[in-house]
């Protein structure tokens, strides 16, 4: 059963995808990832463990354009949701992060963002069914269509950061064409996202990064499917 391609207008004031060899300061690739793609599409509907988005395309309705910022951030981290859980059932005294902490692993640092303003894309997707779901492909797609449709969300969408919220709606029919002049141009390797696509994932899996080569030839992104070859993965360490 071949899956439709599902297809949203994304747009937002402003956005950031981080280039990750930049460890200090913040400074977005011209174009959305597919990583933060998936994101949008995981925000309106998602069932991990029985399906997956893969982008398929991403259309660029406007040229990239960037602003720089100076952004307030905590250093330490959330702790994982069973400690939360925790603090919620009274088990454990909660601690929270200070953004003035005196401990070093907290406390607020400020960072320069090269961040975007004024995005806008078309962001095309297929729902990928783990293979005991095969069969339920149309209820899943008519499930986000209709979400999607109502506006309805499990939390907001964001454009990299989630200070950035994403404004969205579903395509069901040809929009206009951009009207400035679609880009061109090559961005080089760019992350292609940070977990390994090709089984259902859980919250405490390790980071499985992947890249590809990205080229938007006349405003389009095309991304290949995560299993192709072009996309560059880190070989799977074997038994010792």
């Amino acid at each position: 059963m071949k899956p439709s391609v599902q297809t949203l207008e994304v747009w937002g004031d402003l956005a950031c995808f981080t280039r990750p060899e930049l460890k200090v300061e913040r400074f977005s690739y011209p174009v959305i990832t597919p990583s933060a793609a998936r994101g949008v599409f995981d925000a309106i509907y998602l069932n991990r463990h029985r399906f997956r988005w893969q982008i398929t395309k991403v259309e660029v309705l406007t040229s990239p354009r960037y602003i720089a910022l100076r952004r307030n951030e905590v250093k330490g981290k959330v702790p994982a949701l069973r400690t939360v859980e925790q603090w919620r059932l009274g088990k454990r005294a909660p601690e929270p992060l200070w953004a003035d902490g005196e401990e070093e692993t907290t406390g607020r640092t400020q960072r320069q963002t090269m961040a975007l303003k004024n995005v806008r894309y078309r962001l095309h997707a297929e729902i990928r069914p783990w293979a005991d779901y095969l069969t339920d492909l149309p209820a899943f797609e008519a499930q986000f269509r209709r979400r999607a449709r109502n506006g309805q969300c499990v939390y907001q969408p964001y454009l990299g950061c989630r200070e950035f919220p994403a404004s969205f709606r579903l395509v069901e029919e040809q929009r206009p064409e951009p009207t400035e002049p679609p880009p061109d141009f090559d961005i080089g390797l760019m992350l292609y996202d940070v977990f390994d696509l090709a089984r259902p994932g859980a919250s405490t899996d390790d980071p499985a990064i992947s890249f590809f080569h990205a080229t938007v030839r006349s405003g389009v992104l095309h991304v290949p499917d995560y299993d192709d070859p072009t996309v560059l993965k880190a070989p799977k360490e074997g038994p010792s």
